[in-house]
């Protein structure tokens, strides 16, 4: 059976110092670089902001909104599925906590994995808690947002309101498709975390494929949005094929 060499305890610890520190500055530098060059740049996110936009101004013009209301509160509720889900992820890591022993004599049996401290192996448990916390607060921020958003939809102008102006129809219509931006955008945030935590789980085998494994995660997202088929469907591109070569691809 192959298996990597041993570091010494020192050497161990500053490797594995070097990957955390690789993992926020993924993370972080990604989340910036994501809204920064959003702002200038077609992506996932502002092309759905837009859809958004025209979303709410042809709300005005019906006056049945039930399918609305239905879409508002299906997104809701994927978003509450996650919330759920990301408590029973705590709790498990909770638990443990409490069983780090044999959780290591587990992974020693497994190629590939590095021998690491008891202490060491609590910090690693400690950080994808961290970041499952933050998940949990994301999607359930997101989850008030979308309550907001149900709000805004019960104040919409009715079509044939004499005392409401164009202007203030095009300015609700913008605030209501901001508000669901902003909580699309947590939901997207809380998914994001999802994905980097599944880079953490490669920790516990070996901190270089930690790295590694971080850094594709940030390739694969940076690809979904900005470079995805969907995101060229939804832009209308001439280009796009949506036949089993397109679908292969899984973007």
């Amino acid at each position: 059976m192959l298996v990597l060499p041993e570091l010494p305890d020192a050497g161990a610890t500053w490797l594995n110092l070097v990957a955390f520190f690789w993992f926020l500055f993924c993370w972080i530098g990604y989340t910036r670089y994501a809204r920064h060059k959003g702002r200038d740049t077609v992506c996932l996110a502002s092309v759905l902001h837009l859809y958004r936009q025209d979303w709410m101004s042809r709300l005005l013009m019906r006056e049945q909104r039930i399918a609305d209301a239905s879409v508002i509160g299906n997104l809701e509720r994927n978003t509450a599925f996650f919330a759920s889900s990301t408590l029973l992820i705590l709790a498990g890591l909770i638990t443990l906590m409490g069983a780090t022993d044999r959780a290591q004599v587990l992974l020693q049996d497994m190629p590939f994995v590095a021998t690491v401290s008891r202490q060491m192996s609590e910090m690693k448990l400690l950080v994808m808690l961290a970041i499952f916390v933050y998940a949990f607060f994301t999607f359930s921020w997101g989850m008030r947002q979308y309550n907001f958003a149900s709000v805004l939809l019960g104040s919409a102008p009715l079509v044939g309101e004499k005392n409401v102006t164009e202007t203030e129809r095009k300015a609700y219509a913008a605030r209501a498709a901001a508000v669901l931006s902003m909580a699309g955008n947590e939901f997207n945030l809380g998914l994001r975390a999802y994905y980097f935590a599944l880079a953490a789980l490669t920790w516990f085998i070996n901190p270089l494929f930690f790295m590694f494994t971080t850094a594709g995660v940030v390739w694969v997202l940076y690809r979904r949005e900005f470079h995805s088929d969907v995101l060229a469907v939804m832009m209308f591109s001439p280009t796009v094929t949506t036949g089993p070569a397109s679908q292969e691809k899984g973007e």
